[in-house]
């Protein structure tokens, strides 16, 4: 008698582990993928905004004069965000020198540019501004030194 109950009792069961499979299944996969989709789009503004430093930097201290330098300076900005989907109207950029007197042209003058930018996190509703304060900000730093042959012929 006691079999029949415990084989009766295993027949009602049938079932229930795919379903069971499922539901944790679910409840573990989607944190996990929007986890990975996060991480990637930090991942990529990192990567924008390092790049974007260090050539700005590199062509800032190659340009003729300190108009073009700007100018240059900005389009590889512009270029290097947009590679990553990114939108650099939305960036910041401070560029500062060591040098005061007579530009940041100088010869030997110490170059730093600096990008911020702040990335929206996949998937956040407009809702209630949810969408602005779920941002990471990122920023990046490159320098270079104007080289010693800059404006020689």
């Amino acid at each position: 008698m006691l079999q029949k109950k415990f084989l009766t009792s295993l027949r009602r069961e049938d079932g229930s582990a795919s379903l069971e499979f499922i539901t944790a299944g679910m409840l573990l996969l989607i944190p996990l993928v929007y986890l990975v989709l996060a991480v990637s789009a930090v991942q990529g503004a990192t990567l924008a905004t390092e790049g974007a430093a260090r050539q700005a930097a590199r062509v800032y201290v190659e340009s003729p004069n300190q108009d073009v330098a700007v100018a240059r300076a900005q389009q590889a900005i512009d270029f290097a965000l947009a590679d990553y989907g990114l939108d650099s109207s939305h960036a910041n950029v401070s560029i500062t020198c060591t040098q005061t007197n007579g530009g940041c042209l100088t010869p030997g003058t110490l170059v730093s540019i600096g990008v911020n930018v702040n990335v929206p996190l996949p998937m956040v509703p407009a809702v209630l501004n949810l969408d602005q304060a779920a941002v990471v900000p990122i920023s990046s730093q490159a320098s270079q030194v104007v080289s010693r042959f800059h404006g020689v012929r």
